[in-house]
């Protein structure tokens, strides 16, 4: 088990746990809300025997990191990252985010640049800016993410079980892309993120990412499901083009936001393409 310290909390270490395995050109893969790096499987399993060093791991709040109550913002989420980037001395990096990882991805490299980095995987994207205001009228109401934290607040369990419906289009899709048992285990993976984490995280999503857009200056590949509940495609993917400057649009037909488990074969022969080419 591996560990490296990000900060301090009350004089207790703050620790990000990371798997590393494989050799060749590294990939970091930074998963997605309410999950952790183990949610990246049917990806890790096909980059391996390509030839790819695979880095997964999980945010602080989630899976085996530690659990402050502090730094739930991207500032913070992308100092985490660039201290595992210097720990392990990784260059020529393929950053792979999903959903809140991609907000990880995007941070970095417009705080940070890309002087490290080779190539930019956004799955299931959060950017440009998911609040509606004025200068962003095709962004959602604050009401609906107030109506998140109260259901956070006042039933966390319960606010998963329905979040996890509409993360995998369980209506849809369960019983064939995806099973009774793979909806549990992450389930599992979510109630046991800390409560904290799940409240504070849902402000995160607000940030707006339209100034570090313009700064990404490596190939990007975006795969996002046009069937998005959770970060609907016309709010966040089909704006992007016109945001990043190289930057490949797979769109996954009927795909749910989770497609990396839905739709493996559609997510992992796209990836491996971007990262040879």
């Amino acid at each position: 088990m591996s560990k490296v310290t990000v900060g301090q909390e009350n004089g207790a270490d703050i620790e990000i746990y990371y798997e590393d395995h494989g050799s060749g050109q590294p990939i970091v893969l930074i998963h997605g809300y309410p999950l952790n790096g183990d949610s990246w499987e049917k990806q890790e399993r096909v980059l391996l025997p390509a030839g790819y060093r695979v880095v997964r791991y999980d945010r602080r709040g989630f899976g085996r990191s530690s659990k402050p109550t502090t730094g739930y913002d991207y500032d913070t989420f992308a100092s985490d990252l660039k201290i595992l980037l210097d720990h392990l001395g990784l260059d020529d990096v393929v950053l792979c985010g999903f959903s809140m990882g991609t907000g990880e991805v995007t941070r970095y490299l417009g705080k940070y640049g890309s002087g490290r980095v080779r190539k930019a995987v956004l799955m299931g994207a959060i950017p440009p800016f998911l609040l509606k205001t004025d200068d962003n009228p095709e962004g959602v109401d604050r009401s609906v993410f107030e109506g998140i934290k109260a259901a956070v607040l006042g039933d966390r369990p319960a606010y998963f079980k329905d979040f996890l419906d509409n993360f995998y289009n369980v209506d849809v899709l369960g019983g064939t892309r995806i099973s009774d048992q793979a909806w549990q285990a992450s389930f599992i993976a979510a109630v046991g993120a800390s409560p904290h984490a799940a409240y504070a995280c849902v402000d995160t999503w607000l940030t707006d990412f339209r100034a570090d857009l313009p700064l990404i200056d490596v190939p990007t590949l975006l795969i996002h499901g046009d069937a998005d509940r959770i970060l609907p495609y016309p709010a966040t993917a089909a704006r992007l083009p016109a945001l990043v400057k190289d930057l490949t649009l797979v769109t996954v037909g009927g795909g749910p936001h989770n497609v990396a488990w839905t739709h493996p074969e559609v997510v992992n022969p796209a990836l491996l393409d971007f990262l040879a080419n």
